[in-house]
């Protein structure tokens, strides 16, 4: 069996994604998605221009041997556009080994761990009430876990809040556009948050809560110490997780559990976190950190010291990530929860798909391999559109993190 054909198809129904199909003399087509939210065109060229030429003529069933080719051969190691590249050829392998068996890729994994998987959404609004207001409706949808963001009072475009109520994509323009951060004013503001929330709809929800990499150690502290009585799920990258050890100024002072990762592209972005203990959730996901692959070692490595995985599911993520982290969370021991936030009809169209959800869950279906495909006739329709994720501000005009 040799692969005979990589092809890079972007499109962009709604957003831009970055999707590798890899052929075979044999018929059976992988699918693998290389999406890098804000920077597609150079994970693009990495694929067609120094990627995809390497593995014509390879044995598709050697998963493991083509990765570390990817990864080792290169030289240049990790980095978010290598990684995503990979990703994409090893998400399209492991489809086509899974088509190959004639079973759906959590089998093909070691079987199901479980029978669902828990996922949680986005409730955003402009102000509390507004919220609090959103909250209510993902309830009333089912979820069982919800992520709470909020604007501000006193800034404009906070973090999280989006133009519609089902549908939220940061990069929204040409080039990008600016917000405005006080980190005092959300320390204010969020704890009121989340106490209306609980006085609102009780306990028997999970919330989870975003820091988006916004605040120092010791801002994230006074957060989390703050949030202990309304029992976060977790609060997410809540100061840059460049330095490993910022963490441990956290941990000290608070028992909110702690969740980093969704930029992480390999095992070594995350090992000291996870063997010092000082997260709960790994965030890693299939096209952030080098796919199935490579996901595996990290989520193996962290069940060691009962770190759970929580990967990251926006929608920078196509629904070929989303379909094969599925398969992945129905597998993996220990698993947490997935993010799940939905595409739009538009999306959906260009990638059909055997997932579900019903009553807080995610179903990844009894589709061979991992069950989403493009269709690549509507997906013409839908050039590539640039697109920014914008960039933060302080009031004073200092560039910080988005």
């Amino acid at each position: 069996m040799k692969i005979t054909d990589a092809r890079v198809i972007v499109t962009c129904p709604g957003r831009n994604f970055v999707t590798l199909k890899i052929e075979t003399d044999q018929g059976v087509y992988g699918i693998g998605d290389a999406t890098l939210n804000g920077r597609e065109l150079a994970v693009v060229s990495y694929l067609r221009d120094h990627l995809a030429p390497c593995l014509i003529g390879r044995d598709p069933r050697r998963i493991e041997d083509i990765w570390q080719y990817g990864y080792r051969g290169a030289y240049w190691r990790r980095g978010p556009v290598t990684m995503a590249a990979i990703a994409a050829v090893d998400t399209a392998l492991w489809d086509i080994k899974a088509k190959m068996a004639g079973m759906p890729l959590y089998d093909l994994l070691g079987g199901k761990s479980r029978d669902g998987v828990m996922v949680y959404g986005h409730a955003n609004g402009a102000d509390l009430e507004q919220t609090v207001d959103e909250v209510g409706r993902y309830i009333g949808m089912g979820y069982k876990a919800i992520r709470a963001q909020s604007g501000v009072p006193g800034l404009k475009d906070a973090y999280g809040v989006g133009r519609g109520t089902m549908y939220y994509e940061p990069a929204d323009a040409a080039l990008p556009t600016e917000t405005v951060w006080d980190t005092r004013k959300s320390l204010n503001f969020v704890p009121k948050l989340f106490e209306k929330l609980r006085a609102t709809y009780g306990f028997d929800h999970h919330l989870l809560h975003d820091g988006h990499h916004r605040y120092t150690p010791m801002e994230a502290a006074n957060l989390g110490k703050a949030l202990e009585p309304y029992q976060l799920f977790w609060l997410e990258d809540c100061t840059p997780a460049e330095n490993q050890e910022a963490f441990k100024l956290v941990r000290q002072h608070t028992t909110t559990p702690l969740a980093v990762g969704e930029i992480f592209n390999t095992i070594w972005d995350c090992k000291d976190l996870i063997q010092n203990q000082l997260i709960d959730y790994i965030r890693c996901t299939v096209v952030r950190a080098g796919g199935i692959t490579h996901l595996r070692r990290i989520a193996d490595f962290a069940a060691l010291y009962q770190v759970r995985t929580g990967s990251h599911g926006a929608t920078d993520l196509s629904p070929v990530t989303m379909g094969a982290a599925l398969h992945f969370d129905t597998w993996v021991p220990n698993f947490g929860i997935q993010e799940y936030m939905r595409h739009t009809p538009e999306t959906d169209e260009v990638f059909p798909h055997a997932y579900s959800f019903a009553d807080g869950y995610l179903h990844p279906g009894d589709a061979i391999g991992h069950g989403v495909d493009i269709d690549e006739t509507i997906a013409a329709r839908y050039p590539y559109k640039p697109a920014y994720l914008p960039v933060a501000r302080l009031e004073d005009g200092t560039l910080w993190n988005w």
